[in-house]
C-alpha cells in the first residue's frame, strides 16, 4: 500500500476518535467510537488465554472489534434503540465502498471480515458481536445514572442477552455486569 493510501484510510478512520456515542464515559465526555472500539478488541485480545476460546481465530476477532463501527465515521453513532433499518443500509453502502477503494489485498481482506460478520455464522463472529454488545453494557455502567434514558434500565438487563448466553464465557461475564448494574441502580436509590 502507498504511504499516501494509508494516509488516506486512517484519516477517514480517525473520524472514529471524535465521533461520539451515546454514553458517558466521565463528567463532561462522552464516549467515542474509537473508545468503545479500542475496549472491545483489548476485551478480546485477554481472552485470547481462556481455555473456551482455544479453538476460535483470536485474531480474526480482534480485527472484527477494530473494524466494526468504521461505517460511523461516515453516518455517527445512532444507538441501537434508535437505529433504523434504512440507516443501517446507508451505513453498510457507505463503507463497503469505501473498502472498495483500498488496495486489493486489503480490500479482499476487509471484504471477507466484513461478510462473516454480518452473516453471524462462525463462533468468531458471533464472540466479537457479544463483545460489542457487552462492552456498551459495562460504558453505560461506568457512566453517570443520570446520563441514562429511562428506556435504558430495562435495556441494560436485556441487550445481547440471548446472544451471551450462548457462549459460558460471556453468559458469566454478563451475570457479572447485571449485578454490577443492579448494584448501580440500588446505590442510587439509596442516596435519594
Amino acid at each position: 500500500m502507498k504511504p499516501e493510501k494509508m494516509l488516506e484510510i486512517l484519516q477517514t478512520a480517525g473520524r472514529l476518535k471524535t465521533a461520539v456515542r451515546h454514553c458517558w464515559t466521565e463528567e463532561n465526555r462522552r464516549e467515542s467510537v474509537a473508545d468503545h472500539s479500542w475496549r472491545i478488541a483489548l476485551m478480546a485480545m485477554l481472552m485470547r488465554e481462556e481455555e473456551e476460546f482455544a479453538g476460535y481465530d483470536m485474531d480474526r476477532v480482534i480485527r472484527m472489534c477494530l473494524i466494526h463501527d468504521l461505517g460511523e465515521a461516515f453516518t455517527g453513532d445512532i444507538p441501537t434503540f434508535e437505529k433504523t433499518d434504512g440507516a443501517r443500509v446507508t451505513e453498510d453502502e457507505l463503507y463497503a465502498s469505501w473498502v472498495a477503494s483500498f488496495p486489493l489485498p486489503q480490500q479482499e481482506s476487509w471484504q471477507a471480515l466484513l461478510a462473516e460478520m454480518k452473516e453471524q455464522q462462525t463462533p468468531e463472529a458471533k464472540l466479537y458481536k457479544t463483545l460489542d454488545r457487552i462492552e456498551a453494557l459495562i460504558s453505560h455502567n461506568e457512566s453517570d445514572l443520570d446520563t441514562w434514558l429511562p428506556l435504558e434500565y430495562d435495556l441494560q438487563y436485556t441487550y445481547g442477552k440471548k446472544e451471551m448466553d450462548e457462549i459460558p464465557y460471556m453468559r458469566a461475564l454478563r451475570q457479572a455486569v447485571d449485578a454490577w448494574t443492579t448494584e448501580k441502580i440500588s446505590e442510587k436509590k439509596d442516596s435519594r
